[in-house]
């Protein structure tokens, strides 16, 4: 890889906004413009991106529930679905802005898990439709799914497990190596586990990783320059919602990491930046897909690295 590499995790917002119609439509039109920010850096940089997939596991959630003919698919073959919907709609939309010559490419990603992480006992990650008392204690008997209180309804939750390894990384690398954008490990990647102690045997799992700790590992694996990972908000901001409230601007982990962040917000995204930049020594950025140019310049967003140059000190 003779330019640098960065590695760009899109939130949701840039897939489905909170609240869009779940149609292609919809889906495409928000994906055209992250396409269209995210184009001009293949210009200086190689690109890798990775992607959310809740609204669409949702969806199919949902038109599974709506099918009562067959057993609903697990949810690693949901997620496989859903890398190859959306990342279908990243191709051509990307195409699109950049060179015609520029290739794309998308990888199917399998991520391993430990089925002895802690994680699959205390299932946490809530997934799929909203149902009322009486159905949900259905479900989990004849189902065995865990439910939780999801404001005034109940909603399956399951386990998220540590991201392991990224089992197609080294086609990852070939790819980048040839100058192709790669689309890879989308909506945290699909949950496999070794079903034998000789590691030979794959299976998949029901279980969901973070996007934000999977995107990590592979901006990690990938050795970036770069890790960035794109939201609704402008970065990360202390005291967030009341008079106080300050946007960080350049910090280190330990900063960052001397604050309180919300588990279904920033919490894993400020995990993550500080996980890529204590193993890298890179920077990691958290900001708005509308200021990409300016978040890789390290002019916009929040910016973690290990120690903050002098200019950047406020």
């Amino acid at each position: 890889m003779d330019r640098p590499l960065i590695v760009v995790a899109l939130g949701g917002n840039a897939l489905l906004r909170r609240d869009d119609p779940m149609t292609a439509e919809a889906q495409r039109s928000n994906i055209r413009v992250a396409a269209r920010a995210l184009a001009p850096l293949v210009d200086e940089y190689d690109l890798v991106l990775a992607h959310g997939n809740g609204p669409q596991v949702g969806l199919l959630a949902l038109q599974a529930a709506a099918y009562t003919e067959a057993e609903p698919f697990p949810l690693d073959v949901l997620g496989a679905q859903t890398q190859g919907m959306i990342a279908y709609m990243l191709e051509q939309e990307l195409g699109n802005f950049v060179p015609f010559e520029k290739r794309i490419a998308t990888i199917l990603t399998m991520v391993e898990v430990d089925p002895a992480d802690p994680a699959f006992e205390d299932p946490t990650k809530f997934v799929g439709p909203q149902y009322d008392k009486a159905e949900a204690d259905r479900l989990a008997a004849e189902r065995g799914w865990t439910f939780r209180l999801d404001g005034q309804r109940w909603r399956r939750v399951v386990a998220s497990p540590e991201p392991r390894q990224i089992f197609e990384i080294e086609p990852i690398t070939w790819l980048i190596d040839g100058g192709a954008i790669v689309i890879c490990t989308g909506g945290g990647g699909i949950p496999t586990a070794y079903a034998d102690p000789e590691r030979r045997t794959l299976v998949g799992v029901e279980a969901v990783i973070d996007k934000d700790l999977a995107s990590e590992l592979l901006a990690r694996s990938l050795s970036a320059d770069l890790f960035v990972m794109l939201t609704d908000a402008e970065g990360v901001y202390t005291g967030w919602g009341t008079p106080d409230q300050r946007l960080l601007g350049w910090v280190t982990p330990d900063e960052l990491e001397a604050h309180e962040f919300a588990a279904g917000s920033m919490g894993p995204k400020v995990e993550a930046a500080s996980r890529f930049v204590r193993a890298t020594g890179g920077r990691a950025a958290i900001g708005r897909l509308e200021d990409i140019g300016a978040i890789v310049g390290g002019d916009a967003g929040t910016n973690v690295v290990s120690e903050v140059p002098a200019e950047r000190q406020s």
